[in-house]
């Protein structure tokens, strides 16, 4: 059994997983770097180590650093919680080399995963459907012309290695193809350290679609419902909601099957996402797996009452999913993520500095996973998320009432966040209605500034 963990991370992330440990009577390690040295994950968890400045790379992303400070605190894993190192197949290749349980998936299983291409072959050889493309990594500009033949335009290109927008070129004639490609290539080589490409068909108003899996060291797969991520901005997530008012039970059904089958087959460990695009037919596409818990983790949470980070926990303790879930998965009411940033909500830029004054909302079907405190510094260095706000209700009517409601109690001063662009979401016919594809931020700044243009 696991008697303590070190937290590989910070901010709220980090406190959720110290949250977790005691709920189970496990001690915790924090790792801080300087710019974190007062932060709540630092006064909550059992012990707190130092290691490096706030530069992540020498501090959060320093792995003999994060190694030293486990081996020095004598603990028995890490949870890599999302970002940083949680998808670092090295890394956890290190701690499994070290004795040490990395809460995640097997190094070998990350590695492949993480790899894009290598994801599409595998989910496809096991029934997954995948978007029409490329099936290996993009040879010249002269393959590529002849992929984007033979699907047909538009097409888009992504780096192998890549993720969160960059790398990504969407091709509309084959006279452009050539110069975006190699513009794609330099900057997934910029960010990746790897400038594979490879090439799918382009859906022009796509839904993002993710399924939540959970999986034992015994083979066996569960499937914990969608979420809907539509609402982004540059390939950033603003709002998430579970489950999709565009998934039916059938499709929910099916994909879980299909699904089951796959992850059972490569072998794939602990929690993980599976991200889907939904055309304007209603059909779903794989388009990658996040080896990790995600963020808008907890409205998955409260629409079936399973506490994923406990669930991470004991599955890398070697119990089986019978006795972790309990029983059958069953999605109760609907729930939603509002992401509050750092950040300006008209210009979208960068706000940290000093909260001179913080109130959270409370009530019934409110949550609020945040590491912020009053007088507590959002500091320039990091992800600019300074809260998640949740709210669970019995349909999407309720939570999204319960989520207006919420937000106008949410109070933070002394810096710029992104409350005020949520409730004006949230007001918005096309949001109220479900309406929603990754393009609404797109449209809904557009009906925002034609308002402001005829005040």
């Amino acid at each position: 059994m696991i008697q303590k963990v070190l937290i590989a991370n910070r901010g709220e992330i980090a406190l959720r997983v110290i949250c977790a440990c005691k709920d189970m009577g496990i001690k915790t390690v924090a790792v801080y770097s300087e710019a974190d040295r007062y932060s709540l994950h630092v006064r909550f968890a059992d012990e707190a180590v130092c290691i490096g400045p706030a530069k992540s790379a020498l501090s959060y992303l320093n792995i003999p650093s994060v190694i030293s400070a486990a081996e020095i605190t004598n603990v028995d894993a890490i949870h890599p919680g999302y970002g940083f190192l949680s998808e670092n197949s090295d890394f956890a290749e290190v701690c499994k080399a070290s004795g040490l349980k990395f809460i995640g998936p097997e190094p070998d299983v990350t590695r492949s995963m993480g790899l894009k291409q290598i994801a599409r072959e595998k989910m496809k050889a096991h029934g997954v459907p995948i978007l029409p493309g490329s099936e290996g990594v993009i040879e010249s500009p002269e393959h590529a012309l002849a992929i984007a033949a033979e699907i047909g335009y538009p097409v888009i290109l992504k780096a192998s290695a890549g993720g969160g927008g960059r790398g990504m070129r969407i091709v509309r004639t084959p006279e452009e193809l050539p110069g975006l490609l190699a513009q794609a290539q330099h900057e997934a080589q910029g960010a990746f350290s790897n400038g594979d490409m490879y090439c799918e068909k382009f859906i022009e108003k796509p839904r993002h679609i993710e399924f939540q899996v959970i999986a034992d060291e015994h083979g066996n797969v569960e499937v914990l419902g969608e979420r809907e991520c539509s609402i982004q901005r540059r390939h950033q997530k603003l709002i998430e909601e579970a489950p999709s008012s565009a998934v039916s039970p059938a499709l929910r059904k099916k994909t879980a099957a299909a699904l089951k089958k796959a992850l059972s087959a490569i072998g794939y460990t602990n929690a993980g996402t599976v991200e889907f695009l939904m055309d304007e037919t209603g059909s779903l596409y794989f388009i990658e797996v996040n080896a990790r818990i995600q963020v808008e983790h907890p409205v998955t949470e409260l629409v079936t009452g399973i506490d994923l980070v406990k669930a991470q926990i004991r599955v890398a303790q070697g119990e089986k999913l019978s006795d972790i879930l309990g029983g059958p998965i069953e999605i109760r009411g609907h729930a939603l993520e509002c992401r509050i940033n750092a950040e300006h909500p008209v210009t979208f830029t960068p706000s940290p500095g000093r909260i001179q004054a913080l109130n959270l909302p409370g009530g019934i079907g409110v949550r609020v996973d945040t590491a912020a405190y009053n007088d507590g510094v959002i500091p320039p260095y990091y992800d600019s998320l300074v809260a998640k706000l949740i709210t669970h209700g019995r349909d999407r009517a309720e939570s999204v009432a319960r989520m207006q409601r919420a937000l106008d109690m949410f109070v933070i001063e002394g810096i710029h966040t992104s409350i005020s662009l949520h409730q004006e979401i949230l007001a918005d016919p096309e949001f109220q209605s479900a309406s929603i594809d990754t393009h609404f931020i797109t449209r809904f700044l557009e009906r925002r500034k034609a308002a402001a243009a005829a005040r």
